[in-house]
């Protein structure tokens, strides 16, 4: 995150500047054909979804981190459609609580343990796919928090009869992440509170280096925040002097974090369908995922052959290089056929 820049309301806005302009949210069909408000009603929530194209018989639904939105994947889902939009599409969408999802009227959308966020992807994909025979092929990823809910998804959709050809776990690791935990208050005391401008929280995420990618900081950052005036985040004493805020304020999210990250390796080894762990670097890995590393259970990618640095938001910091390994994994878990005779893919019933 870098050094712990000043929160205070009193320091210097940023002027405008065409490097750090943000792209708004509006502006979505630079990177997907479609924006969606899809209502669960059964989930108590408006969900705001993306899509690019669906040409083929195959969607990545992607799920983001805590704290991020759909938008953090717009251009991975850009460089996708470029690459595997004759066969698959892409749908990205908000989490509960994050960026605009809302709760329906008298619901509330206060809690985000992982039971709850993977009854929310379920319910979303059945609503958007209700004919399980007609369904496309899915793929599921998730970065950070969001891999934990696609990879505990995964068995559920299996067992509503969905094809899920495969899981790609984006930069978590289940023993490095249970670790930070107690450092995590730490960390979010270098965060501002709020900031003047967008500009400012541009600029912010670039010079921290916790986005490494002006394009994607520009179109995700917009979505991670709310004016002054929004009711959907909590308005305080800390960030009311400030023209925006957090969409979703992380320390508030703290009695679930160890509920996000804990099995995780267990569970991401015995999914009965192809596995894709795809890190910012080699260190990450904990014990669990070593030992099913060298067994060839899962496969496993490396976000630095580039010589180019990429952080924890790696969808963000080389979309174009995560996109060829996605490719990849998706053609190597399709449907083949030798001679005639179909062979299924892994978790294809």
């Amino acid at each position: 995150m870098g050094p712990p820049p000043p929160t205070s309301a009193s320091r210097a806005p940023v002027p405008p500047s065409p490097d750090y302009a943000p792209i708004r949210p509006d502006a979505y069909n630079q990177y997907f054909s479609q924006a969606l408000q899809i209502e669960l009603p059964m989930r108590g929530l408006a969900v705001r979804a993306y899509q690019t194209p669906m040409r083929g018989r195959g969607v990545m639904i992607m799920h983001h981190g805590a704290g991020y939105s759909a938008l953090s994947f717009a251009c991975l889902a850009k460089e996708l459609d470029g690459l595997l939009g004759k066969d698959v599409g892409v749908l990205a969408f908000d989490a509960r609580r994050h960026g605009r999802t809302t709760s329906m009227e008298g619901q509330s959308d206060e809690n985000l343990s992982m039971e709850v966020l993977v009854d929310d992807l379920v319910a979303l994909v059945q609503a958007v796919f209700s004919d399980v025979q007609t369904a496309p092929v899915l793929m599921l990823v998730g970065h950070s928090m969001g891999g934990s809910v696609v990879t505990r998804a995964c068995p559920k959709l299996q067992d509503l009869k969905y094809v899920v050809s495969g899981v790609a776990v984006l930069d978590v690791v289940e023993g490095t992440a249970i670790e930070a935990l107690p450092h995590m208050h730490a960390l979010l005391d270098t965060r501002p509170e709020g900031f003047h401008s967008e500009e400012e929280a541009i600029k912010w995420h670039l010079n921290t280096r916790t986005i490494n990618n002006s394009a994607s900081a520009r179109i995700s950052v917009p979505s991670i925040l709310v004016p002054r005036e929004s009711n959907v985040a909590p308005l305080t004493r800390t960030n009311k002097a400030f023209a925006f805020r957090w969409r979703t304020p992380l320390r508030s999210t703290a009695p679930y974090w160890n509920s996000w990250f804990s099995s995780l390796s267990t569970l991401f080894l015995s999914l009965r369908t192809g596995r894709l762990l795809i890190l910012a670097g080699r260190e990450r890995l904990d014990t669990t995922l070593e030992i099913g590393h060298m067994q060839g259970k899962f496969q496993l990618q490396v976000m630095d052959s580039r010589g180019t640095y990429v952080g924890h938001l790696v969808q963000e910091d080389d979309p174009a290089e995560l996109a060829e390994h996605l490719k990849e994994f998706w053609e190597r878990n399709q449907r083949i056929e030798v001679r005639g005779k179909v062979i299924k893919r892994i978790g294809e019933a």
